[in-house]
């Protein structure tokens, strides 16, 4: 494509920041031991990777002790739901990789309301003697709404010492996947009060295939991968020492940047929001209108094919997604805009916009320019307006 491509598609994917592929840089070629062997240069690239994890839990709150690193969200996701072998309590709206992980177990899909909110009474209501694990996502992936994770996790914790009272000894943990909000939001894991928790790189400009699961001390992780004891024998394989050291540099910048960059990205999507409103007043706007991801932008149009939108917005060198990477890929309509109640007509006309690093208020303008009259086209071929 040899014309200027505005990228609007930060939630499915984000470019390797030059700092971070620097970081990486040594490990992909001079320092490219296995940090298991003996000698020297590989107990030096043990150490380096023990670095890049204390780096990486420090962030959010942990130790190093308490993270298995892993080949990106999905197998962190896995991992969790391995090592559980009860009831477990999801809602309507998460990943797939959440949904189809509990469907190996007995399973309560909690509803969520219109904005994509769950609500914390409904979590403790499907929650049964024998639910083991609660699973959240701390922000949708799609809509971008940001969960009441705190006061669910008061819900965990007051069935917990319940148990406990009864004399039970049935666990029960609260996971929540935070890879979307690692960027824009507080994951320090005492604050949001969880007991495990799934990151991924490649959200915050860091490597993809990498990711990691945090576990609390209480937490007995079951293996799923077996071999020759990494991971403290959770995750077997000879470690991914560049994509780690990647990784630590890239979630030690968004701990850094985090405030201004939501700030701005922030201004940058009310500014889109307002202007695609004034063109097309009968567009629905979805997410929580106060608790929602600063990136994110899902706007849908009544009666328009977002999927000619879509080419017809390719075309013009600006990229976008009609809902996230995995449904879009499978040509399906979103199980999220069905569980917060959109019309069919209205969700198969929705754009996923979200914003990130290569954002800035010239692309940002000049793409809500080619959208208007990528709809406008649209109605008119149809005849809507």
């Amino acid at each position: 494509m040899n014309k200027e491509v505005i990228y609007l598609d930060h939630a499915a994917a984000t470019p390797v920041d030059r700092k971070v592929l620097a970081a990486m840089q040594p490990f992909l070629s001079d320092a490219f031991y296995n940090p298991s062997a003996p000698y020297a240069p590989a107990i030096e690239v043990r150490k380096a990777y023990e670095r890049a994890k204390q780096t990486i839990a420090s962030t959010f709150g942990a130790s190093a002790d308490d993270i298995v690193m892993t080949a990106g969200a999905t197998e962190s996701i896995n991992l969790a739901f391995h090592s559980i072998s009860g009831h477990v309590v999801v809602t309507s709206i998460e990943h797939h990789a959440v949904l189809e992980a509990a469907k190996r177990h007995e399973h309560t899909v909690v509803e969520v309301d219109g904005k994509g909110m769950v609500d914390p009474e409904v979590v403790r209501r499907a929650i049964r003697d024998d639910t083991e694990l609660v699973s959240v996502a701390l922000a949708n992936n799609e809509i971008g709404t940001v969960q009441p994770l705190r006061a669910i996790a008061e819900v965990v914790k007051t069935e917990r010492e319940k148990r406990l009272q009864q004399g039970s000894d049935v666990p029960i943990y609260l996971h929540t996947d935070a890879s979307q909000g690692v960027g824009q939001l507080d994951v320090h894991v005492s604050r949001l009060g969880v007991d495990l928790m799934t990151l991924n790189a490649a959200k915050i400009y860091g490597p993809k295939q990498v990711g990691l699961l945090w576990a609390a001390h209480s937490v007995s992780l079951q293996p799923q991968i077996n071999g020759g004891g990494q991971e403290r024998g959770l995750r077997s394989g000879t470690e991914n020492v560049a994509g780690v050291i990647g990784f630590a540099k890239a979630i030690e910048l968004a701990a850094e940047h985090r405030v201004h960059e939501a700030e701005r990205l922030r201004k940058l999507r009310d500014d889109m929001q307002v202007k695609l409103l004034e063109a097309f007043p009968e567009a629905v706007v979805s997410g929580h209108p106060k608790h929602r991801l600063a990136s994110y932008l899902h706007i849908s149009f009544p009666s328009v094919d977002a999927e000619r939108v879509l080419f017809i917005l390719e075309s013009s060198g600006v990229l976008v997604a009609t809902g996230s990477a995995c449904a879009a890929n499978k040509g399906t309509r979103s199980h999220v805009l069905e569980a917060i109640g959109l019309e069919p007509s209205v969700a198969d006309g929705s754009l996923r916009i979200t914003l990130g690093h290569l954002s800035d208020e010239t692309t940002c303008r000049k793409a809500v320019e080619l959208i208007i009259e990528a709809v406008r086209r649209e109605y008119s071929r149809t005849g809507v307006l």
